[in-house]
């Protein structure tokens, strides 16, 4: 590579990792101000970063912890749930032979192309015929299947799982489902740690679905709920400080589970890269 293309790369580089680095840089420096200093142009005002965690754990009687532990319900359980059948199904559709799979998976990658948006009527009106409107799993039940999750399955069952392994696993005695689970599934585990990350950050972030579902403020996620209270701060200025710090700590787990588990992540985002 000549100097020319190493200083554009590292150019392209910098100024990406910039992009990225400034939202974050001013949420930091934003909520350590209080109210008036938000609006004046200084780079630093008075320090109230513990003030305002007070006063974001204390706003409308504490709602926001409930908005966490929601959200924490709704994404970590529904991220792990979400990843464990989409490796199934992955490799179902790659190591077994059955009819019109091949068509059946053309369905999966259909449904690959539909924005989730489109989705949320039909969901919405699946779920009051359930009856499940305004509940925990109008929410938690969609997420539950992912159809790029799916696709990403078998991709990875083809990289990860040599038809060899399992046909000795078979000679040995092992059914079908022992099979899955003693043999495919270890192989499997980075499979499954990059695609709970992938279904963390869209579970995590997700906002449009739980607005449709959800009437009762003790169900929302932290999306949601600092979405309405953003919306209050027009009238309110004193929700201004608070959705600022609730916007920070809305981050820290996504930040946290990529730094645990970015050595399996990265070694699941090069399955089948290399025969």
């Amino acid at each position: 590579m000549t100097l020319l293309g190493r200083t554009t790369v590292n150019v392209v580089v910098g100024i990406s990792v910039l992009y990225t680095l400034l939202p974050v840089m001013w949420l930091v420096l934003a909520a350590t101000k209080d109210v008036d200093a938000l609006f004046r142009s200084d780079l630093f005002g008075d320090f109230s970063f513990v003030e305002n965690v007070k006063n974001l754990l204390a706003m409308d009687k504490g709602l926001y912890g409930r908005w966490y532990v929601n959200s924490l319900l709704y994404a970590v359980i529904g991220a792990a749930a979400s990843a464990f059948i989409s490796i199934a199904a992955g490799y179902a559709f790659d190591k077994y032979s059955f009819r019109h799979k091949e068509k059946l998976f053309g369905l999966v990658l259909a449904g690959v192309m539909v924005p989730q948006t489109v989705l949320a009527l039909p969901l919405y009106l699946m779920a009051s015929e359930a009856g499940l409107v305004n509940t925990f799993w109008a929410v938690f039940i969609p997420a539950l299947f992912n159809p790029f999750g799916v696709y990403l399955g078998r991709i990875f069952a083809q990289g990860y799982v040599p038809d060899e392994v399992l046909e000795a696993a078979r000679i040995d005695g092992a059914g079908d489902l022992a099979t899955y689970f003693k043999v495919a599934l270890r192989m499997l585990g980075p499979a499954m740690v990059t695609l709970f990350l992938f279904q963390l950050t869209t579970i995590w972030n997700n906002f449009f679905l739980p607005m449709v579902m959800l009437s009762d403020q003790k169900l929302y996620p932290v999306s949601l709920g600092l979405y309405q209270w953003n919306s209050s701060a027009t009238v309110s200025p004193e929700y201004y400080p608070v959705v600022i710090m609730g916007s920070l700590f809305a981050v820290l787990p996504l930040i946290l589970a990529f730094m645990l588990l970015q050595r399996f992540w990265k070694a699941g985002m090069t399955a089948g890269a290399v025969k």
